[in-house]
């Protein structure tokens, strides 16, 4: 039997829906909102008012490049959260709206959960993970090392106690004067220099948890007591600083993984969420791959990002197991693993 499942994202600042037929990606759109940048983050309520401008249009638009009716789709997967609330309403009043006027399945999807299950959508350039694996979900939000057992048996091993790793990012991007979201920027001029050229001070805390706030008090720090000897000091070590942050962070991340990958004895090594699109970071864990023997699996470009592809493969497994939800299910704000 052929499902076709449509996926709606509407987490944080980004709309998106996409079609699945089975586990097969037929169109992901994404809206993106640009407005946000000049203020240095997103603002909720905005963010809120142009998914509702974008939802339909970008609806539509997915429906059309899949060349499928909404009268095909067998069953309506929504990101229920964790997220912006106005933000997530918007893509749950649609996804309850439609599901009800089609009489079909709606089904609620936690938005961390569909980051790692994004490596099952089928294509023809990458293998999916073997159960049981780890993931290393790295985002603005959050950055958790989770054991993966099964599709919907996850277990957060590992956890920042403080800031998340995109965060620390963008932070650093902004004290360096890069506009937001300034993490891919630290990462593009990081490519000019020289990662061993400045050290920070790095958080070294039992097990498999994290913390960057320190991290980012160090880089402020230093740079505060260089700026008071050279106003000029950014400009002429921008590249520099870009590389020597990045590594820092990077390093820090894989330094718990390769941790918990030793502890646990398992090979099968995944990085999902926005933060998976760094290339030093996935360079890395390349080079670790290959004295490890790992086998691992990064996400491409677009399914990193927020996207509804990923809600959509979530949909496609929770339909096969006949788990659906409630019309009168909630969105929820905090993560529930």
């Amino acid at each position: 039997m052929n499902v076709y499942i449509l996926g709606i994202e509407s987490s944080c600042d980004d709309t998106s829906a996409a079609i699945l037929l089975n586990n097969k990606l037929l169109s992901n759109v994404i809206a993106n909102q640009d407005l946000h940048a000049q203020y240095g983050g997103v603002i909720p309520e905005w963010a809120s008012r142009v998914h509702m401008q974008n939802i339909v249009p970008v609806i539509d638009a997915a429906l059309r490049k899949a060349n499928v009716k909404l009268t095909d789709i067998s069953a309506i997967a929504f990101t229920a959260g964790p997220g912006l609330l106005g933000s997530l309403l918007v893509g749950n009043a649609f996804a309850k709206a439609a599901a009800y006027a089609l009489q079909i399945p709606l089904i609620e999807v936690d938005h961390l959960q569909a980051h790692i299950l994004s490596h099952f959508i089928k294509n023809d350039t990458s293998s999916c993970p073997t159960f049981p694996f780890l993931c290393l979900l790295v985002s603005g939000g959050h950055t958790q090392i989770m054991l993966v057992n099964d599709f919907f048996d996850m277990k957060i091993i590992g956890t920042t106690i403080d800031d998340a790793a995109g965060e620390t990012f963008d932070k650093a991007a902004k004290i360096l004067g890069f506009p937001y979201p300034g993490g891919p920027l630290i990462d593009c001029c990081a490519k000019s220099g020289n990662p061993d050229c400045f050290s920070f001070n790095k958080a070294n805390i039992d097990g498999y948890n994290y913390s960057f706030s320190g991290l980012k008090t160090s880089f402020l720090y230093f740079l505060r007591d260089k700026l008071k000897e050279n106003p000029n000091f950014i400009e002429e070590n921008k590249a520099d600083l870009c590389a020597s942050i990045q590594k820092a962070i990077c390093d820090s991340l894989l330094k718990k993984l390769i941790k918990a990958a030793d502890d646990l004895k398992i090979k099968e090594i995944a990085i999902a969420g926005g933060v998976s699109a760094n290339s030093a970071l996935q360079q890395s864990l390349k080079s670790i791959a290959l004295k490890k023997h790992w086998n691992i699996y990064i996400p491409s470009l677009q399914l990193s990002t927020d996207n509804a592809a990923m809600v959509a493969i979530v949909g496609y497994y929770k339909f096969l197991h006949n788990d659906f939800s409630s019309i009168n299910v909630i969105p929820f704000t905090r993560n529930k693993y």
